[in-house]
């Protein structure tokens, strides 16, 4: 639809009270369903929260409910849906900064680890590098020399 057309639409509707506006969205509806050859964009809301105030409408619509009172409600409904929106707004927030949080602390240690120094003892952890010889001289959990390791070969 262009521009014209559609601001000059917006002009009229503002002019009519709550019953004639929904008496034109009914009229709408049934040109839309009769004649549409696709789905409108922006027909079908993606939004839960939205496909479910879409549904009350109707069915407060299809039960015969008068203009004023659906106004209302969906007043209300718009209301709620806004402070939900706000508050899943500030979750992902939350989330988000917990996020760059964690992702600071990592890269932190990351950079800490790449800093240090090597060890000093060798190349050998701290567990192995202070243990006590064995009986043949070497560490525990060490491979024994070759040649060596209590084995007789004669």
């Amino acid at each position: 639809m262009n521009t014209y057309l559609r601001d000059k639409l917006l002009q009229k509707l503002e002019t009519l009270s709550d019953e004639r506006g929904y008496q034109v969205l009914d009229y709408v509806d049934f040109l839309e369903s009769k004649y549409a050859e696709r789905p409108m964009p922006g027909a079908t809301t993606t939004n839960p929260l939205g496909r479910f105030a879409d549904a009350v409408e109707e069915k407060l619509r299809a039960g015969k409910v008068s203009a004023t009172t659906i106004a209302e409600t969906m007043g209300f409904m718009n209301k709620a849906m806004g402070v939900l929106s706000g508050a899943a707004a500030a979750g992902k927030s939350v989330a988000s900064d917990l996020m760059t949080a964690t992702n600071r602390v990592v890269d932190a240690a990351v950079s800490v680890g790449r800093s240090s120094p090597p060890d000093q003892s060798g190349g050998t952890s701290g567990a192995s590098a202070g243990a006590t010889p064995d009986a043949g001289g070497h560490a525990p959990g060490s491979p024994p020399p070759s040649g060596a390791g209590g084995i007789n070969p004669s």
